[in-house]
Order: C-alpha cells, then structure tokens, then sequence
C-alpha cells in the first residue's frame, strides 16, 4: 500500500541516536553508524522522531510499504527488552546494533596509583551551565572561552589543569538540551564579548558532536574570526583528536 513513512538521508545522518528515543514503536536503529528504519511495518508515519535530528536527516515520506502493524510492535518491543535484560551488568562490549552509542553501558577499571594526589579548583567564575550563564557576565569580556560537555570533566582525570585554568567554562549536554537553545545563547556571547579564543571539549561519542556543531555555527552567525578548537576525549580518558573548525 501508499502510506506515510519515516525516510532517513543517510549521507545527513551522523549517527547521533537522538531519534531512537523519540521513536516508541522501536523502529529505528543505529546500524554500521546510521540511523535505519529496521522494518516498515514498525513505523506508524506519525513522524514522534522528528524535529529531533540536528542534520535534518529525517523527513515522511509516501511511498509502497507494508502496513503498520501493531501486533508486531509490540512483540518486537518484548524482544528487545528481553535482549536487554539478559545483558550483564558488566556488558562493555563496543558492538551496539540499536539505541544511542552514546548511552551504551561500560564498566572501566582503573589501576589506582595515588589516592592521595589532590589537584585544585581551577574554576575562575560561577554558574557554569550554558542556561544559567549571562551572556553579559563580565567574566565572559575578553576571555579565553572554554564550551565543555558535561561528561568530559568526568572522564579526563586532568581537566582542571588542562582545560579550566586560566579560561571561562560554559558547559552543556547537547544530547538532552535543546541544540538550537545552545547555538542562539553561543552566538550572543561570542558576538558581545570580544573573546580571545574558543575551544570545545566533547566526549568521542557522536551525540556529542552537537556541541561543536553549535559552537561553529554561533561563532559564524556572530561574524568574528576566531578558530574553534575542537579536543575530543574518549570514554576511557584519553585526549583522541584536535581539530580546528
């Protein structure tokens, strides 16, 4: 039959997972680090998974496809929460066939070398979260600005010493804010506050890429030419990359 389906662009799609939650019926998936719609008979054609992709990958379309079937929802969410359930509490495998890669369980073991080692606050300036931050706080005045998700002081056992010191930190979690919010507050102050320089520090995760996507993007509506330095951690706590957007 000619019905209302979910139609994923895969060369928008970055493989953030933001969609998966939003999609009740469980018909979508993070596969090969792209979003796909497992089978059509899962998808209602409501469209409950848009206006949640940050590339705009996602649209409804009409086209042939099997009808929706209710039936086989509902047993193919059973499965899926067997599935879970019978996970390990210790499961850290780096496959992932479904849900956000970002919200994947891990366990870490670390070797404890001094427990007594004590590093300092860097942190010049309160509040910190991007919400709460006045784009006209005077700290923000010809700063070095430092725009962090919220994992990363967690998971880089150093970031104090080498991210916080001397810099203005706003942080944020682009996976459960508003994006947009995060990109119009970014350009207010960037555009008000003749900053120094901009570095963002994001988790290796791709949900959290949205902070550096918004980051770029404030810096370019707000019409200055600075780079954005861009140090992404991994979950273990190690530094993997630096680019400049």
């Amino acid at each position: 039959m000619i019905r209302k389906i979910v139609h994923i662009d895969e060369e928008k799609c970055n493989g953030c997972g933001l969609c998966i939650p939003n999609c009740a019926e469980g018909a979508l998936q993070i596969i090969d680090g792209k979003a796909k719609l497992v089978k059509d008979s899962f998808c209602d054609g409501l469209g409950a998974c848009l206006g949640h992709c940050p590339q705009g990958a996602i649209t409804i379309i009409e086209r042939e496809a099997d009808e929706f079937d209710e039936k086989a929802v509902e047993e193919h969410l059973s499965r899926m929460n067997h599935r879970e359930n019978q996970k390990p509490a210790h499961h850290n495998a780096h496959h992932h066939i479904g849900g956000c890669p970002g919200s994947m369980m891990r366990q870490i073991n670390r070797e404890v070398k001094d427990e007594n080692v004590k590093v300092a606050s860097k942190l010049r300036q309160w509040p910190v979260q991007l919400a709460l931050v006045s784009p006209s706080a005077p700290y923000l005045y010809r700063s070095d600005l430092l725009i962090a998700a919220d994992c990363t002081a967690y998971a880089y056992g150093n970031f104090h010493n080498d991210f916080i010191k001397d810099r203005t930190v706003v942080v944020g979690c682009p996976k459960l804010d508003d994006n947009d919010y995060y990109t119009e507050k970014l350009t207010e102050i960037i555009k008000n506050n003749d900053l120094e320089s901009i570095t963002v520090v994001k988790m290796e995760v791709p949900c959290c890429s949205g902070i550096a996507m918004a980051s770029r993007i404030a810096r370019d509506r707000a019409g200055v030419n600075i780079p954005v330095k861009v140090v992404t951690i991994s979950i273990d706590g190690e530094i993997l990359q630096r680019e400049y957007l």
